[in-house]
């Protein structure tokens, strides 16, 4: 008895943090609809890397970001508009550490052009008072059918 109420109140741990990290990637995706910056910076780590396997390089978090603070602001704009959802086929969390893997899809249009990307993620993420992305690997590009076969 004592172990299956064990094995249920870790099912419950994890059906948490699961919930606290289906919210973060909530913001996550908020912040770049509306173009918000300072929004979506609050969700990375400061010293939080990058890593892009299609361009086989490794960059500060913080680099990258102000290299998208140009997309954020013309979104605010209201120069273009962008999405990104998540999607996960792996989900490991154990107290203030998780590791997600999946695809995410974003979506921008402007000047009447739509791109959209699925790309494979691998997110590393650390709970100090909130969530926080130390890692984040682009592993390369996926394709709509494997983005539909992980639904949500």
């Amino acid at each position: 008895m004592k172990i299956l109420l064990f094995f249920m109140l870790i099912g419950s741990l994890r059906a948490d943090l699961i919930e606290e990290l289906d919210a973060y990637w909530g913001r996550v995706s908020a912040a770049v609809k509306e173009g918000d910056f300072e929004g979506y910076q609050a969700t990375c780590h400061p010293d939080g890397v990058l890593i892009s396997g299609e361009k086989e390089t490794i960059v500060p978090l913080s680099d990258a970001l102000k290299k998208w603070k140009v997309e954020f602001d013309d979104t605010k704009a209201g120069k273009m508009s962008a999405s990104v959802d998540f999607r996960f086929s792996k989900r490991i969390a154990q107290g203030n550490l998780a590791h997600e893997t999946g695809i995410f899809r974003y979506q921008a249009t402007a000047d009447g052009k739509t791109t959209i990307a699925y790309v494979y993620l691998d997110a590393l993420l650390v709970k100090k008072d909130r969530w926080l992305i130390t890692m984040e690997h682009q592993k390369g590009r996926a394709t709509k059918a494997e983005w539909d076969a992980l639904k949500t």
